[in-house]
């Protein structure tokens, strides 16, 4: 990106002098080479050295930590509840395909898939916060309030987690769904589900123990993937509702040109996708036996 910190400073400060602005290109190293200024940070990023927020004058890891917990509790309450929401949707339509849940399902999933979440989560927010009053438009928990009890405190973050895990959970619920119904489609063609049937077995262990357990393989990269989004946040709907994550910590900082919050949250987000795949690898030998690890 064009620009630099200290730029932003000369524009916010008229009477900086040319003195001031070389001090402060050396303090922050902006006069050296970039290849030195990437070692430089490479070296510190090994040493845990995680640097200062221009924009707050804190260091980092002090940011990192609520905005992670926060970002962790929206993103874990949104997967999870597009699980429950879509696996059974996506079961029900591959065990009826081509039926009326199954047209009116479909429908919904692409549906979901298709709205953008800035203009969902606007639409939330028209709706349940302006029209009906029913929910707070923005935020985390209401400010000033000093909870008595731990269930008063989760009764009032709750409220405001209400619209941001709808928002994210509408496209999650669509996608999933899609995926468990043409897995377990495709699961209950085999051979296999005959000769269970065939053997007079309850339909209940067909569709969950042979079924579903091999229709899960491709369901576990998408879900591994998703996971991810826990630590990395969601940024157009952290920001759109105000709420203090590593999703709206990355734009803030992206916007403002702190460079060194930007880079460790994407070091982090990047990490977790690694991570991730490789949590997902391992899970492919627990459901399926024909995996080997060798």
């Amino acid at each position: 990106m064009p620009g630099d910190p200290v730029e932003l400073m000369i524009s916010a400060n008229p009477k900086i002098t040319a003195a001031d602005v070389a001090r402060l290109r050396s303090f922050y190293g902006l006069d050296q080479p970039i290849y030195e200024r990437y070692f430089n940070w490479v070296s510190d990023i090994a040493k845990g050295e995680l640097g200062y927020s221009r924009t707050y004058r804190i260091p980092v890891t002090e940011m990192m930590g609520p905005a992670l917990t926060s970002t962790f509790v929206l993103s874990t309450v949104s997967l999870a509840f597009s699980l429950l929401v879509a696996i059974p949707l996506g079961i029900l339509c591959a065990l009826k395909p081509n039926s009326r849940v199954d047209y009116v399902v479909n429908l919904f999933n692409f549906a979901g898939i298709s709205v953008p979440s800035f203009w969902l989560g606007i639409v939330l927010i028209i709706i349940f916060a302006v029209k009906l009053q029913w929910l707070p438009a923005g935020g985390y928990q209401t400010t000033g309030v000093e909870y008595e009890t731990l269930m008063e405190e989760i009764l009032d973050k709750a409220a405001y987690l209400i619209l941001p895990v709808i928002s994210l959970s509408i496209q999650s619920i669509g996608r999933f769904s899609r995926f468990t119904r043409s897995a377990m489609l495709e699961a209950m063609r085999n051979d296999f589900i005959r000769t269970a049937r065939a053997k007079g077995l309850a339909s209940n262990i067909v569709i969950w123990k042979h079924g579903f357990r091999n229709a899960l393989i491709p369901l576990i990269t998408v879900v591994a993937l998703s996971i991810s989004s826990i630590f990395s946040g969601a940024l157009i709907t952290e920001t759109l509702f105000a709420y203090p994550g590593v999703g709206r910590l990355i734009y803030s900082s992206i916007i403002g040109n702190d460079f060194n919050v930007a880079m460790v949250s994407f070091i982090i987000s990047v990490s977790m996708v690694l991570l991730m795949n490789l949590v997902a690898d391992l899970l492919y030998g627990v459901v399926d036996p024909r995996v080997s690890y060798n």
